[in-house]
């Protein structure tokens, strides 16, 4: 069972069921996850399109949809029990489900570790009492696990392995119809993320447009996005923005500046080495509450990666269509600017590790069922935990 609550954590969920296939054909596969996982083969018990949110206020407001989610999946693992649990991010709500997982003898394996580095490393604790094994995707995380002596390995970034453009740059840009490259906008999946960017990327593009008028402004739709409810409320037809779907990469990388959303999405940029200015809003209670928590200077993850801002961040107040702009401006017109900008994003590529990242979870998963714990890689014996 296999349990993913968001676009990002979907797609991983959906690699890795189709490298366990590679090594081990005909499991069944149930869970809650999003159009990847179904396309993967997951009889999805829940959809969770409904669910991904970000921000106390935010959850509240869908409490009643995730907490149906939740019983529902509860109820699956007392009715039809698993071999084995995997949990792929979605923190609070997946550290729920595993603490009745555990109480009912399911191993639990859990996939992109909680940013417990970034704010409240106090979980590790909670979190130890309810996991079998951990999977992260950073190397720095593996000593705040094996601190605890909490079973963890190092799997890399799946990303490494699936982020590449489909052509040539000229082809991609034949394609979208443009003749240079454009300013790209990713505002995020979440419905939440979309009303709340969108309109201060539309105020952005006219503070562009207004000193740069062939500007061509290009947005990648993610999977599952509702355009006509979060999407085009809050486009300005003056913009003549184009909406593509399922070109995301081939978008990024034909760019010559993206504004965008924090996520993963900022390590996708990395990958494909586009300079960006990454900006994020949540509601203002949200924001009072997580700035007091927060123990990094970064939020983005291509900065958290680097150990420094090789993007600029423009987060809440900051995030304002002149200082945004400005940022954007600077990397269309300063040579040398956008230059030393790509060379950083090269240095957060080599630090994602070599790739292999769904394969190696899988095999993490398939050690879970078959020994009940991981193997020893020193000794070749089972650890069980």
């Amino acid at each position: 069972m296999i349990v993913a609550g968001e676009v990002s954590g979907d797609l991983h969920a959906a690699n890795m069921v189709r490298a366990m296939e590679t090594l081990r054909p005909g499991n069944r596969y149930t869970g809650m996850g999003c159009g990847a996982m179904g396309e993967a083969g997951v009889e999805l018990i829940v959809d969770a399109g409904r669910l991904a949110v970000v921000g106390l206020w935010e959850v509240i407001a869908q409490y009643r949809d995730i907490r149906r989610a939740l019983e529902t999946l509860k109820q699956h693992l007392r009715s039809d029990p698993p071999d084995l649990l995997v949990l792929v991010d979605y923190v609070e709500f997946n550290l729920r489900l595993a603490k009745v997982a555990k109480a009912l003898g399911i191993r639990v394996l859990f996939y992109i570790s909680p940013q417990i580095w970034a704010w409240r490393p106090h979980r590790v604790k909670r979190i130890g009492r309810v996991i079998d094994a951990m999977a992260v995707l950073f190397p720095f995380e593996v000593d705040v696990y094996r601190r605890y002596g909490i079973p963890v390995r190092y799997v890399g970034n799946p990303l490494v392995d699936v982020v590449q453009p489909s052509a040539t740059p000229d082809r991609i840009l034949a394609d979208l119809g443009l003749d240079h490259p454009p300013v790209a906008l990713l505002p995020g999946s979440r419905g939440g993320e979309l009303r709340r960017h969108l309109p201060i990327m539309m105020e952005t593009c006219r503070w562009l447009r207004r000193r740069h008028p062939d500007i061509p402004f290009v947005m990648p739709l993610a999977p599952g996005v509702d355009v006509a409810g979060d999407v085009t409320p809050h486009l300005d037809p003056s913009l003549d923005i184009r909406l593509v779907s399922g070109q995301t990469y081939d978008v990024m990388a034909v760019s010559r500046a993206l504004v965008i959303a924090s996520g993963t999405a900022t390590l996708e940029a990395a990958l494909l080495r586009t300079p960006m200015a990454i900006i994020y809003r949540v509601s203002p209670i949200t924001h009072a509450i997580l700035s007091r928590l927060i123990l990094i200077p970064h939020i983005g993850l291509a900065n958290i990666v680097a150990g420094r801002e090789v993007v600029r961040e423009f987060v809440q107040d900051a995030a304002t269509a002149e200082n945004i702009g400005a940022e954007v401006e600077r990397l269309l017109a300063d040579e040398d600017y956008h230059r030393s900008v790509v060379e950083a994003l090269g240095e957060v590529r080599q630090r994602l590790g070599d790739g292999g990242g769904s394969e190696k979870v899988a095999r993490m998963a398939l050690e879970l069922i078959d020994h009940g714990g991981l193997r020893d890689a020193s000794d070749g014996e089972a650890k069980h935990l």
